[in-house]
């Protein structure tokens, strides 16, 4: 696969991860600084590495979260538990994962990432709410 079958495919899961709203947001910011940055992320984070079939999107996702609440990166774990439910991920299956991060991880890791989750699914709630 060269780089544009692998960008296009990476386009094709970021979208259907991340979804759509979001994807534009991230094309429409980029800079001549942060252009070839996100083509980088699209070729290989979700071209190459979201694209392999060892692992579900599924299991993916969960393993991102957990992932950011290691490096406690709040900005990409709430972007990442928007996005669990796009892969099926269900609210328990996030919470069971902040659990075991507040073992693996740290408490005060987890507890922010809980107030972090609480608040994202709160917001998804309210625009479930609202498209009703």
């Amino acid at each position: 696969m060269d780089d544009q079958e692998r960008h296009g495919r990476g386009m094709q899961v970021r979208r259907a991860v991340l979804g759509d709203a979001h994807v534009d947001r991230a094309q429409a910011k980029r800079t001549s600084l942060t252009k070839e940055f996100q083509d980088m992320i699209t070729r290989y984070a979700w071209g190459e590495i979201w694209t392999r079939p060892a692992l579900e999107r599924h299991t993916r996702s969960l393993m991102v979260i957990s992932m950011m609440v290691a490096l406690n990166r709040e900005q990409e774990l709430r972007l990442h538990l928007r996005a669990a439910a796009n892969n099926g991920v269900t609210r328990d299956e996030i919470k069971e994962a902040l659990l075991q991060a507040a073992i693996y991880c740290g408490v005060p890791a987890a507890n922010a990432a809980f107030h972090a989750a609480q608040e994202v699914f709160e917001q998804m709630d309210r625009e479930a709410g609202a498209a009703s």
